[in-house]
């Protein structure tokens, strides 16, 4: 029979075999690589996914391999004509060297750190030598592809490759905004005023003209109605002379008619006349002949 003594070695050997195997292995995901201590000191770098073993007394620091973001605080920046720009930046960038990373920075808070200064030069170097219409309107893409292999080639010695740059918003500080800003409405102010007295100028020309072309046709008509008036006058005169010669006596009698017409209206009929007055000659005789007229001789 054992001894339960030999029981207790056994069951310490194995919980000690467990514990030195756990210790022996480490697993490596596949969005990390694992640098492998000895006492403080690398010793190996593991970039494969997986279960890997190791000395049960080394210690193991997981690296991320993913792209990371490096969110940069607003900086003013002086372009090359001297008009200072508020710049809002980030970059991505990947681990590329676990090793040389670790020696170098040790941590991704100290990397971001590290990384935040050295855009921030890159920035002021290259908006520096260009002016603010490059920065914001006409070369900003090429403005981003130098700042990014700038900051690369600073950032390899760390281990860390710059994968991109953007400025995500470049413009003047919020006073020179404001006096832009007031600069530019003034100036449509002065070209809407301009507009606006050129149209009425334009405006005066054209009722000008209008009013010229209006006196003009109307005297026109004026001119050309009393030619149709006197033509008429004329004719009427003609046709009246020419009925008056045919009957002398009927003419008399209808011009009579239409004066005792016009004369006799039926709110007035009151006349100041003397009485043998030749206008009421037709009201005693059909022939408009008086009684005391006497019969021509023949």
């Amino acid at each position: 029979m054992r001894s339960p003594v030999t029981g207790i070695v056994t069951l310490l050997a194995l919980l000690l075999v467990v514990i030195v195997g756990y210790m022996s292995l480490f697993t490596v995901q596949q969005t990390e690589q694992t640098i492998v201590l000895q006492f403080g000191r690398p010793v190996d770098v593991v970039t494969a996914p997986g279960l890997h073993f190791k000395a049960p007394w080394n210690s193991v620091i997981n690296i991320d391999k993913r792209i990371l973001d490096l969110e940069n605080p607003s900086q003013e920046a002086i372009a090359s004509d001297q008009k200072r720009l508020v710049v809002d930046a980030f970059a991505r960038y990947r681990i590329k060297d676990a090793l040389r990373f670790y020696q170098s920075v040790g941590s991704i808070q100290a990397a971001n750190i590290q990384l935040t200064t050295l855009l921030n030069a890159a920035l002021r170097r290259v908006l520096g030598e260009v002016t603010f219409i490059n920065v914001v309107r006409d070369d900003r893409e090429k403005l981003m592809l130098r700042i990014r292999d700038q900051l690369d080639r600073e950032a390899d010695g760390y281990g860390i490759q710059v994968v991109d740059v953007r400025i995500r918003r470049a413009d003047l500080p919020e006073q020179n905004s404001q006096a832009v800003y007031l600069r530019m409405k003034t100036e449509r102010e002065r070209e809407a005023a301009e507009f606006r007295a050129q149209g009425g100028q334009k405006a005066q020309e054209i009722k000008s003209k209008a009013d010229r072309e209006a006196t003009v046709i109307v005297a026109e008509a004026n001119s050309q109605a009393e030619q149709t008036r006197g033509a008429g006058d004329a004719e009427r005169n003609r046709l009246f002379a020419e009925a008056y010669s045919k009957d002398a006596d009927f003419f008399a009698f209808y011009r009579s008619m239409t004066a005792y017409e016009n004369g006799l209206k039926a709110s007035d009929t009151r006349f100041l006349l003397r009485p043998g007055s030749d206008f009421f000659r037709y009201f005693g005789s059909p022939s408009g002949k008086t009684a005391t007229e006497t019969p021509a001789k023949p």
